[in-house]
């Protein structure tokens, strides 16, 4: 997958698409990361460079009830792609 911002945008559209929200804060996070399930919130470091937030998103987004049938066309061929990346490197 390209290191874009192009690419970042259309992951965090699979999030939007399902009801949660991206937010970019200072924070103590070990992994990078923090996920507030009850108010699907998914906060990430703000001091992640691109690479490591797409590598970040990669990793949370097939741990996330996403509603498939919510997704755009797009969307969904790129959650698609990113449960097919999730199960190689499992």
């Amino acid at each position: 997958m390209k290191i874009t911002q192009g690419t970042l945008d259309k992951l965090e559209d699979i999030l939007g698409d399902s009801a949660y929200v991206v937010r970019y804060e200072r924070g103590n996070f070990q992994s990078g990361w923090c996920l507030l399930e009850s108010k699907k919130i998914v906060v990430l470091n703000k001091f992640l460079n691109l690479e490591a937030r797409i590598n970040t998103l990669l990793e949370l987004i097939p741990q996330l009830d996403i509603e498939f049938d919510k997704l755009t066309h797009d969307s969904q061929k790129l959650y698609e792609e990113v449960k097919r990346i999730a199960l190689t490197e499992a």
